[in-house]
């Protein structure tokens, strides 16, 4: 497994500060840190052993960053990791690569993140994961940008909404349960994020952009490459493809109850944000905890 330097990050510009995270990518190797992870895997084929382990290896690599006590990580409620007490986290990996985040549980009420193969989702899948609006806006992206996998982005935008929706304590959430909607793809700098002069304080489009959206919400693919040939095929530019945005979810059902670790409850309206890099899709969603209103001091009365 490869560790990614500084220059090539892309879990990192998808998360705000104070979370800590981890990636690698290439083949994996090795074992768990801890024989206790590894026999959370002893009845796994081989491939899907190196693959959790390899995942774990970023779980505490974050971990350790975040000055985390060493220890393992074991599984919690439907699977997922169970995190240190006041730490909220999330991991994912697919082929080729692996990642995991965590941040103080006194910063972030929950995290999600989800990584997929820039691929369109196989045949039957797209119509359990798109829902009323939804459907409809696929189409129409597909018709502006069909060199992103829109139904697999989908796809990964809800997964990372149900791991931090689960992380903070949800039932079973369905595909149809969120609704998102999208900020368009922007094919800018080298990283293919937003440059900072279009940008609000937020980190959002600037006033100019989203008016410009609201007019053209899709940039339109070439017709033709630069050298005058026709375009690859999507499946043969997802390697070289760099674009980048944000994503809405609304949930359509009821919100968790607060947990006992803070009277907040969960909002109904979470933010994310989006990479298509290097042949991978790439989602995140971090919900901050809410920050408490100053205490007013009642005035002191002067002695008359």
């Amino acid at each position: 497994m490869r560790d990614r330097g500084e220059e090539d990050v892309l879990l990192g510009s998808l998360l705000p500060d104070g979370v800590r995270w981890a990636e690698g990518t290439g083949e994996p190797d090795g074992a768990c840190p801890y024989p206790e992870e590894e026999a959370l895997m002893a009845r796994a084929v081989p491939g899907r052993r190196r693959e959790f382990a390899a995942a774990r290896v970023c779980a505490h690599r974050a971990l350790a960053a975040l000055g985390a006590a060493p220890g393992p990580l074991l599984r919690g409620r439907r699977g997922a990791p169970a995190w240190p007490a006041r730490t909220v986290g999330s991991i994912t990996h697919c082929a080729g690569y692996r990642a995991a985040a965590v941040a103080p549980a006194g910063r972030l009420l929950a995290l999600g993140i989800d990584a997929e193969p820039h691929a369109p989702l196989p045949p039957g899948v797209r119509g359990a994961v798109a829902f009323g609006p939804e459907e409809a806006w696929l189409r129409r992206a597909a018709g502006g940008r069909p060199d992103l996998a829109w139904d697999r982005l989908l796809f990964s935008a809800k997964e990372s909404v149900y791991k931090a929706w689960s992380g903070y304590g949800g039932a079973w959430l369905g595909f149809e349960d969120a609704e998102v909607s999208w900020w368009p793809a922007t094919d800018t700098a080298p990283d293919g994020m937003l440059d900072a002069a279009d940008r609000d304080r937020d980190g959002m489009p600037n006033a100019a952009d989203r008016d410009r959206y609201a007019s053209n919400p899709l940039s339109s693919a070439p017709d033709t490459a630069p050298d005058g040939h026709p375009p690859r095929p999507a499946r043969a530019r997802a390697g070289r493809l760099r674009a980048a945005g944000r994503f809405r979810a609304r949930l359509l059902v009821d919100p968790p109850p607060p947990t006992p670790v803070g009277p907040h409850p969960f909002p109904r309206v979470l933010d994310g944000r989006w990479l298509a890099r290097e042949g991978l899709l790439l989602t995140a969603v971090a919900v901050p905890r809410p920050v408490p209103p100053p205490q007013r001091t009642a005035p002191k009365e002067h002695p008359r």
